[in-house]
């Protein structure tokens, strides 16, 4: 390894001993920029990789709130202002009882990358509260998520840092959040939260954004392989907004998605997945997976147990989706996925592959979309509605999936085009990360020690 890269990730390692997530996500982005750090001193001279890892700006914040029975709750909420370099903080809201500050910093990093890939002015930022919405009646979650807003609001705005949903905040809680917002300012900023309902400023095509970017994504690079989706067996992890609209374009590429998941297990229909069935017990009745089976007998379930290897990633698939959460495929699931004859897989969720899990798919020749790049989809839609907002006009889906579309069509020629000139041909995370870098690190040498 670079003697340079080395002394970075020791330091980081030391400084932020406690936090797993983050020098994964870390150890992941430096060790591919290998190529481009050997090339030019310019960057240790500047210490860019010292700056570039470590946050503008941390905020941590107690949560108070009343739950229905009249007792006091607390939670910790989080806002990681990581990069503001080519444009106001922007990053998603995760609620959830795993965040802590070492997911919220992992995400944060990740999201600098992300949104520099889009090729849209918007930094990278992340937050959200061990909070969980699960359970919770809509009175409980609106006051929590006022109780939020008021810290919150204080360290937001429309061209300062704009949060958008991420696991746990949809589209209730975002217009709570909002609206509590708008109460404290006084003012009408819509810019200010993305994901927002279209009857007061969000954006159509916002909701399937992630599922149908991360698809387009997929498309070029198997093309690119001289492979088509069309009839191609895909499993997709998760049910939230990621795996549902994934399901629906990969369907609608012509692929048969067999398996979805959730916290509890997963469901396997060898006829291809009802998505409709999906949407009403996820999208309405906020259910569990398994009630799948209660229209559709003849699909299986399986029950999660404790061998760390999801039983989706047992089923025999060509596409493997993972849209779940991070860390969710580990070594032992590659293996499994090689052995049963995957060709691609593509990260929906925020690095939901662990890294020798990566290793493994590239060593066997698995083609592999990172998250960074492929599921950049929901962040480039919400520029999108932060462009609309300010010129108080609606796109219609069509123009929206379209431009969105487009803006995958690029990313990944800019992952190619990286990887390839490093000599890294067909490695796309290490494309994804160097090509983001390069854009980073022009604008960090442009605008001085700051």
């Amino acid at each position: 390894m670079n003697d340079y890269i080395e002394r970075v990730i020791q330091n980081a390692q030391k400084i932020n001993n406690n936090q797993p997530e983050f020098i994964q996500a870390l150890k992941e982005v430096l060790t591919s920029l290998e190529p481009i750090i050997s090339s030019n001193d310019v960057y240790e001279k500047n210490a860019i990789l010292e700056r570039m890892t470590e946050p503008e700006r941390i905020i941590m914040f107690r949560v108070p709130w009343v739950d229905d029975s009249g007792k006091i709750r607390i939670n910790r909420g989080y806002r990681v202002q990581f990069s503001s370099l080519i444009g106001p903080y922007k990053g998603g809201l995760r609620f959830a009882p795993s965040v802590n500050l070492s997911v919220m910093k992992f995400l944060g990093f990740e999201q600098i990358f992300k949104n520099a890939l889009t090729g849209l002015p918007i930094g990278g930022a992340k937050g959200g509260s061990d909070f969980d919405p699960k359970g919770k009646s809509d009175n409980e979650v609106m006051r929590f998520c006022q109780s939020f807003m008021t810290e919150l609001y204080r360290h937001i705005g429309q061209d300062v840092d704009v949060p958008a949903g991420d696991i746990g905040v949809g589209a209730r809680e975002i217009g709570y959040l909002f609206g509590q917002y708008k109460r404290i300012k006084n003012a009408y900023e819509g810019g200010v939260l993305t994901g927002k309902s279209v009857c007061y400023g969000g954006s159509l095509a916002r909701t399937e954004a992630t599922g149908y970017g991360l698809l387009f994504y997929m498309r070029e690079m198997l093309k690119h392989h001289d492979i088509t989706l069309q009839n191609k067996i895909v499993t997709v992890s998760g049910s939230g907004n990621v795996a549902i609209y994934a399901v629906e374009k990969a369907q609608n590429f012509g692929a048969k998605v067999v398996a979805m998941s959730d916290s509890n297990g997963c469901i396997y229909d060898e006829n291809g997945i009802d998505l409709a069935c999906i949407k009403e017990i996820k999208e309405v009745r906020r259910g569990r997976i398994k009630e799948y089976l209660n229209t559709h007998p003849k699909a299986k379930y399986f029950e999660n147990n404790n061998d760390g290897v999801s039983p989706i990633w047992r089923i025999k698939t060509d596409i493997a989706l993972p849209c779940a959460t991070q860390n969710e495929l580990s070594l032992e699931a590659a293996k499994i996925l090689v052995d049963n004859g995957v060709i691609a897989v593509g990260e929906g969720a925020n690095m939901p592959s662990t890294m020798e899990a990566i290793d493994y798919f590239h060593e066997h020749g698995v083609l592999f979309a990172p998250a960074k790049a492929a599921n950049a989809g929901g962040v480039a839609t919400s520029a999108i509605e932060m462009s609309q907002n300010s010129m108080r006009y609606y796109y219609t889906f069509e123009e929206v999936e379209n431009k969105l579309e487009q803006i995958m069509i690029n990313i990944f020629n800019e992952c190619k085009k990286a990887s390839d000139e490093a000599g890294l041909k067909d490695n796309y995370v290490a494309g994804a990360n160097i090509a983001a870098f390069k854009k980073l690190a022009q604008a960090m040498l442009a605008q001085g020690i700051v």
